[in-house]
């Protein structure tokens, strides 16, 4: 066993983890942390979960602690230790599926839940998910001999400041370097999985992967069909969400493993666009998603990044018409058939629908807008009725990383023309709407008779209001309306126009500023 004593700032680690470890050890019982955990330790960075490992048996475990959950084969005991104090984290119930380190609440009481798990062997693979056996160990070295990566092959004891490092984890952390715990063929072959999150770690922690542990993920590859989606899009989504999801996807790609997650994405390489476009749609999709990384947006706005051409191979034709008699490609509908395939693609990794229909959403209505010239409000109206007022920023964020991924200016004068079009579709347009009375009010209460006059008498009352909002009240106006009804026609049409004309200089330069806001 090679013991290293190393600096770790034991700051980092929660109380209520130090209370499980202690409450272990007075009973006389060997306790780690172990495995992430303490590569972040190492790091220097703030974990999110923590791991206990230890020579107890669940049996001897459980009567330690006043509460625990006992619910799976593995021998994972969930320890609740009480919060002392509310630190704002999640609450979530308790299954025998429970992450680790959530925060739940049973009779008004808010437990920290723990993992402490038995030291553990493991037989066979046989489903390549699943070992076919668990057993229990007295000895930590079996532990860390089962774990899938150097880096978390790693073991602390927080009382003695001692670690644990059989497989020289300390310097692949060093060399930031990911590799496998002995045979990467063995450890693949065990949980197909681990080759998704040897890709995952790496863009995580902007670690490269060794030869060998990289030749075995392309050797295996094919072992991932036998892994469920939900868990292929868990590690999915964590590589899309990395400071190098770019580099991610494309190793993906070139470790075989791409092809049976996301095939389709596959269809883009080599497909040439030309004209505006440097790349061909593979590398454009690449370099749209690393936009979107580089910006830290959300989930759905990475991945319609990244399908948001998914269909322009499929709809590419070539016209030897275009361009002056030179020929260019063209990708007509390609918006509608990327639809289709990324639902297709949602669908098979299983999203969630609330991520599922923005996705779709932007995919499909990312071609709004060409011309900003020619093009009118009218259609702008549309495009924010069609993804919804909530979501039309974002759908700006994806063009953006179109644009970005044509190795385009980020924010150029179009950009900013489409920004300061869509505000101006968002913002509340002066009307009689806003008026304390309206029409119906008219009729029934005071009388009014449908026709000219009443639209002439709201326009006079709007400019009213306009200049003086302490009078739009019920009360004042329909005293306005009493003395305007024995107006005669062309004195109140005088009102009425004066009103409109106060209300559309108002629009003009309300629009006059938008315009100045944006640049345009």
């Amino acid at each position: 066993m090679k013991q290293e004593n190393i600096q770790i700032d034991e700051s980092k680690i929660p109380s209520y983890v130090t209370r499980v470890t202690s409450t272990l050890e007075k009973a006389d019982f060997e306790v780690f942390l172990v495995g992430g955990c303490v590569r972040d330790l190492i790091i220097d960075r703030i974990p999110k979960d923590w791991d206990i490992a230890t020579n107890a048996k669940p049996e001897e475990i459980i009567p330690l602690f006043d509460k625990t959950i006992y619910e799976n084969k593995f021998g994972t005991v969930g320890v609740c230790v009480p919060v002392e104090e509310d630190k704002g984290k999640t609450v979530a119930d308790v299954t025998h599926e429970t992450v680790l380190n959530v925060t739940h609440v049973t009779n008004d009481i808010k437990y920290n839940i723990l993992e402490v798990t038995p030291y553990r062997t493991e037989a066979k693979y046989s489903d390549f998910r699943h070992p076919d056996e668990v057993l229990f160990s007295n000895k930590i070295e079996d532990d860390l001999q089962r774990r899938d990566f150097t880096i978390n092959a790693l073991a602390y004891n927080i009382s003695k400041g001692q670690i644990i490092d059989l497989y020289k984890g300390q310097e692949d952390i060093k060399d930031k370097v990911i590799r496998a715990v002995g045979d990467p063929n063995d450890r693949f072959q065990e949980d197909a999985l681990r080759m998704l999150r040897a890709i995952r770690f790496g863009t995580e922690l902007n670690f490269a992967i060794s030869y060998d542990t990289m030749q075995a993920i392309s050797d295996n590859s094919n072992l991932i069909k036998n892994i469920s989606m939900e868990r292929i899009r868990d590690e999915f989504s964590k590589i899309i969400m990395s400071e190098n999801p770019m580099a991610g996807v494309g190793l993906l790609q070139k470790l075989g493993l791409l092809q049976y997650i996301i095939p389709e994405l596959e269809e883009g390489i080599g497909c040439e666009q030309k004209g505006a476009h440097i790349y061909d749609v593979w590398e454009h999709l690449l370099h749209a998603l690393e936009h979107a990384g580089g910006k830290n947006w959300p989930l759905e706005i990475r991945l319609s990044a990244l399908f948001h051409d998914i269909g322009k191979p499929r709809t590419r034709r070539y016209d030897a018409t275009k361009n002056d008699g030179k020929g260019k490609y063209t990708f007509f509908g390609h918006e509608v058939v990327g639809f289709r395939m990324t639902k297709m693609i949602m669908e098979r990794l299983k999203y969630p629908n609330n991520i599922t229909e923005k996705v779709l959403s932007f995919t499909r209505y990312h071609m709004f807008f060409s011309d900003t010239d020619k093009i009118k409000l009218s259609a702008v109206r549309r495009i924010v009725q069609n993804v919804g007022r909530e979501n039309i920023w974002d759908l700006m964020k994806v063009r953006e990383c179109d644009r970005v991924g044509m190795k385009k200016a980020e924010a150029p004068h179009r950009l900013r023309k489409y920004h300061a079009m869509i505000e101006e579709v968002l913002h509340d347009p002066i009307s009689v709407g806003q008026l304390a009375i309206d029409g119906k009010y008219m009729i029934g209460t005071l009388g009014v008779l449908p026709g000219p006059r009443m639209g002439w008498i709201l326009s006079a009352l709007l400019e009213e209001v306009l200049d003086d909002p302490t009078k739009n009240t019920e009360e004042h106006l329909s005293e306005l309306v009493k003395s305007m009804e024995m107006l005669g026609d062309n004195e109140l049409k005088a009102l009425g126009e004066r009103g409109k004309e106060k209300k559309d200089e108002l629009e003009r330069e309300e629009v006059k500023k938008l315009h100045m806001k944006h640049g345009v």
